[in-house]
């Protein structure tokens, strides 16, 4: 803890310091300007700023007067937390009034009283006692919470670049973790799993539940691999997270597909989640649709597979719902023009985002955002 008393008066300055003494208060600086008030914190630098707890600041002061002072004392990042009470002899309204607006938390009056300025001062440590706990754990969640972000980032599928067949993704999470989820994995030699899906809601609570099915996910598709069977499983274990009793309710929507690249056919499931679309052939455009409810939304669910043929090449592009928001306010329309971009021939060494969003439009999104792009054939 350290004190800091600014004030041009020496005689000001000793009377401060002997009260501070009576009760017992010795670790404190004093210094006749803000000019050396800045001096000091400058040389003290980041550790040394956080021990200043409290500056009694004078108000009247030449050069840089206490109003000043205060004012770039709450700019500067490291210097916004340290409690700052003014020590003045007005009794101009106008002038306390300013002091407080620019981030002083307290005034005492000249003559000083021993029990006002004690008692003030309390208030104030205590205050940036409360200020250095909230920073210190906001700091430790900040790290736990980058710690996890890499965590959830790593369960992330690599892009694929295969001769049969060639798979990338854009992710963009709104904070820190997302609720968004991709995943590709190699059936055999001809076939490949590949899934896209978007938890309800983002941030922590989605970030965890998506990390939970990301395991089951990698069993059920190793075993299950067929669009249905693997959405079915899923199903069942996103249940097992309800609880009625506590209102805590969790689904997802998802596109599930298996690419046969020898048969030239893919089977999917699109469990709730925006259309996406496959360009086939050069020729087609096909919707990718909806085909049963989202997964987690009810126990038993009525699942509908369906299958894209192609003969030489197909082009699919899917994306979770903070695309088409981030495109414009009417989802509708945002799907349609969608249709028109999948046509395009996209290139793999691009972001597949850069083809629908600009990169002014893929920032501060309030949802997350991720879209996937697949091409086999030749």
């Amino acid at each position: 803890m350290t004190i800091l008393l600014v004030d041009d008066s020496p005689v000001n300055l000793f009377v401060i310091e002997k009260i501070l003494k009576s009760d017992g208060i010795n670790d404190f600086v004093s210094l006749q300007s803000a000019k050396e008030l800045f001096h000091y914190l400058d040389e003290s630098n980041t550790p040394y700023c956080n021990e200043v707890d409290v500056i009694l600041l004078d108000v009247m002061m030449p050069e840089i007067d206490g109003i000043e002072a205060c004012r770039q004392l709450k700019q500067d990042e490291r210097l916004k937390d340290i409690q700052v009470i003014f020590v003045t002899a007005l009794e101009d309204e106008k002038n306390l009034a300013a002091a407080l607006d620019v981030g002083g938390i307290d005034y005492i009056t000249k003559p000083i009283n021993k029990v006002e300025l004690l008692a003030r001062l309390r208030v104030a440590l205590r205050l940036k006692k409360e200020l250095d706990w909230h920073a210190t754990h906001e700091q430790k969640i900040s790290t736990e919470l980058n710690l996890a972000a890499r965590v959830q980032q790593s369960l992330l599928s690599p892009t694929l670049i295969d001769p049969k067949i060639q798979i990338t993704a854009s992710y963009l999470p709104s904070f820190n973790l997302a609720g968004d989820l991709y995943y590709w994995y190699k059936i055999d030699d001809d076939r490949y799993a590949v899934i896209l899906l978007d938890m309800m809601g983002h941030g922590v609570s989605a970030s965890l539940v998506c990390m939970y099915i990301s395991s089951v996910l990698r069993e059920a598709v190793k075993q299950l691999i067929e669009p249905d069977l693997v959405i079915q499983e899923l199903n069942r274990y996103m249940n097992l997270l309800q609880n009625e009793k506590e209102n805590i309710f969790f689904y997802f929507t998802a596109v599930y597909m298996v690419v046969d690249t020898k048969r030239k056919m893919v089977e999917y499931v699109n469990a709730g989640h925006p259309s996406g679309y496959a360009f086939v052939d050069h020729k087609e455009v096909v919707s990718i649709s909806s085909t049963s409810f989202a997964v987690g939304f009810v126990e038993e669910m009525k699942i509908e597979k369906s299958i894209i043929t192609y003969e030489e090449q197909i082009q699919i592009v899917l994306f979770t719902d903070g695309v088409l928001e981030a495109m414009g306010p009417c989802e509708f329309t945002a799907e349609k023009e969608l249709g028109n971009i999948v046509k395009k021939q996209w290139s793999m060494e691009q972001e597949p985002i850069d083809y629908i969003l600009t990169k002014e439009l893929q920032q501060n999104q309030p949802d997350d955002m991720c879209v996937l792009l697949l091409q086999a054939g030749h």
